[in-house]
């Protein structure tokens, strides 16, 4: 057998297996520590995602949420997306993008059930996500009472699930046609849920104002730790500022006392000044009159 291409055969076949071994290793891993996500092996060609990266795609990703749930083609708006991220000078591709945020929903699902301190730890991108989610939610019930009510799904949670699951199934690959019919019924069934069954408007109502509720019950909660801060760094303020009059005033005092002082010598000393310059008078009229005695006795 000629060696070189026995040479060749064994540099293809070595190919093959190292295709093969990224292929199977191919995974989506996420780092807790900084919010990233590397997809394969090849940690130097898709860094991890930090923090604030996370944050900017969160927020392009919802700008766009209600156009993907009423898109089904959107597979061009992971494109957008990622042409976006690169206009704030990040190097994504769309389908790290669309990786990320399967990721980040699977990681939002789990943390329904920790409390707010342990979320902020283990999850720092909780908030941004419910934000995204009740939106969607609140597009979904605006939705169904238009449309003349649907089959209610059991209130508030019932809602969140289909936002969530709409979710799932909006993420799904639609490069394959076949899917594609299948896809748009699943994803047009989770928004404006079956009219045929018609007159619970009062479940979407219900639904709509437990929604709110907790929104506005969670927007109070913040509030209340807001103002909570706020009172703590006002009476700090108020402390020091107390402080400041108080040396203030205690500063003016001595300026005023010394300026008491001051003004208590300067009339001690021109009452001097006119005593000696009454002395001084009287000696001269005395010396004057001494001379006139003298000139008249000669």
């Amino acid at each position: 057998m000629d060696p070189h291409l026995h040479h060749h055969q064994h540099q293809h076949h070595l190919q093959q297996q190292q295709q093969q071994h990224q292929f199977s290793h191919q995974s989506v891993n996420i780092d807790t520590t900084s919010g990233g996500v590397n997809i394969g092996g090849g940690g130097d060609r898709f860094p991890q995602w930090s923090i604030q990266e996370t944050r900017d795609f969160l927020m392009i990703r919802a700008e766009l949420d209600q156009t993907f749930m009423e898109t089904k083609r959107n597979k061009l708006l992971w494109e957008v997306i990622a042409t976006k991220m690169k206009e704030k000078g990040y190097n994504r591709s769309p389908e790290q993008c669309k990786c990320k945020w399967k990721n980040l929903v699977t990681r939002y699902k789990g943390c329904e059930t920790l409390e707010p301190e342990a979320l902020r730890q283990q999850f720092p991108f909780y908030n941004e996500l419910q934000a995204i989610f009740a939106a969607r939610m609140q597009r979904m019930l605006w939705i169904e009472a238009e449309g003349g009510g649907g089959g209610g799904g059991g209130g508030a949670s019932g809602s969140k699930k289909k936002a969530i699951s709409s979710d799932e199934e909006e993420e799904n690959d639609d490069s394959d046609g076949e899917k594609v019919g299948k896809k748009k019924r699943k994803v047009k069934g989770n928004i404006i849920v079956g009219s045929s069954s018609g007159g619970n408007n009062n479940n979407v109502v219900s639904s709509l104002k437990e929604i709110l509720d907790d929104f506005m019950k969670q927007q109070m909660v913040m509030e209340m730790q807001w103002l909570k801060a706020y009172e703590a760094k006002e009476e700090e303020r108020r402390i020091k500022e107390m402080e400041w009059r108080q040396t203030m005033e205690a500063l003016e005092n001595e300026r005023l006392m010394m300026e008491t002082r001051w003004r208590e010598r300067e009339e001690q000393r021109r009452m001097r000044e006119e005593a000696r310059t009454e002395k001084r008078d009287a000696l001269i009229t005395t010396l004057l009159n001494k001379l006139r005695r003298e000139d008249h006795n000669m």
